[in-house]
């Protein structure tokens, strides 16, 4: 296994560790206080844990090599977890918007607030801190279900701010029924942070193509690097995980020997794997009288 990757599962395992921590402390300020929004709060670190434990599987599991049964690699695996991420989100928001409903029917004023805010602070800091992390590494690694995960964290930290303001404003006003309103104001932040991450996910299963300024530098180091060849088309790219598929037709003169085109090829691997991480590469080649004209024209 690669440093990078022995890196990723460092990260995804140390995840897991965090949320259990700030789980406890969310707990622990709901118990201080008796608040429906902090205990909305602490709902959504446990889907926090949860997720962090199938980014954590997920991350293992894409790195085992690729077998008979799947002969391309185990890369989407992290875009099923990212899919499951956002399902579990959708079902926290469900149970928080029960908890806000019962809330509104019989309010009541948080006990405690000093030590609740401070706890749920802490809890928040660490949570920042952590989705800063796994977003960076997330992108380093091209790790979907750490970038997923970090997202997730990052709008549990929007939404943990909004609480701690709003507690503070039901603490000065005495207005208990603003407890359980931000409740559901929370619950509505997880909803669209759920439909996100699976909007995301989605694209990735569905074989998605590679962002276009990435496009355009496969494009260039074909261009660059297919001397004697007549022209490409038909390039073609997906992302699967943090692995690149690439493929396209490599146009040749018909009186080409085979050695001659596979030089070619092999040139063009190589210059990919140069400038485009973690690739798979599958060239066709065929006879001039199959030109298309179009596509990248070497000649």
């Amino acid at each position: 296994m690669s440093k990078a990757a022995n890196r990723t599962l460092i990260v995804a395992s140390a995840s897991l560790l965090v949320g259990l921590v700030v789980l406890g402390l969310k707990f622990l300020a709901w118990w201080f206080t008796g608040s429906v929004a902090l205990y909305s709060d602490a709902l959504e670190s446990i889907v926090n844990v949860v997720t962090a434990g199938m980014a954590l599987g997920a991350v293992r599991l894409a790195e085992r090599p690729a077998d008979a049964a799947l002969p391309y690699g185990y890369h989407k695996a992290e875009y099923f977890s990212a899919v499951l991420v956002g399902v579990m989100i959708i079902v926290a928001a469900i149970l928080i918007m029960r908890e806000a409903y019962l809330g509104f029917l019989a309010p009541a004023l948080p006990e405690a607030p000093v030590q609740g805010l401070a706890v749920s602070a802490v809890a928040t800091i660490i949570n920042a801190g952590w989705a800063w992390v796994l977003i960076r590494q997330g992108r380093v690694a091209r790790s979907p279900a750490l970038a997923a995960d970090g997202k997730h964290l990052v709008t549990d930290v929007v939404s943990t701010i909004g609480v701690l303001l709003g507690l503070a404003l039901v603490f000065l006003t005495g207005w208990a029924i603003l407890d359980p309103i931000l409740a559901a104001l929370v619950a509505l932040n997880i909803l669209w942070s759920g439909w996100g991450v699976i909007r995301d996910s989605v694209g990735g299963l569905m074989d998605v193509a590679v962002p276009p300024e990435k496009q355009q530098i496969i494009r260039e180091v074909i261009a660059a690097n297919a001397e004697g060849a007549i022209e490409a088309h038909d390039i073609r790219t997906r992302q699967a995980g943090k692995m690149t598929f690439i493929d396209f037709h490599l146009v040749v003169p018909g009186g080409m020997s085979v050695d001659e085109a596979h030089a070619i090829c092999d040139r063009l691997e190589a210059k990919l794997r140069e400038t485009v991480e973690e690739v798979q590469i599958t060239i066709h080649v065929e006879p001039e009288d199959k030109a298309k004209h179009s596509g990248i024209i070497v000649l």
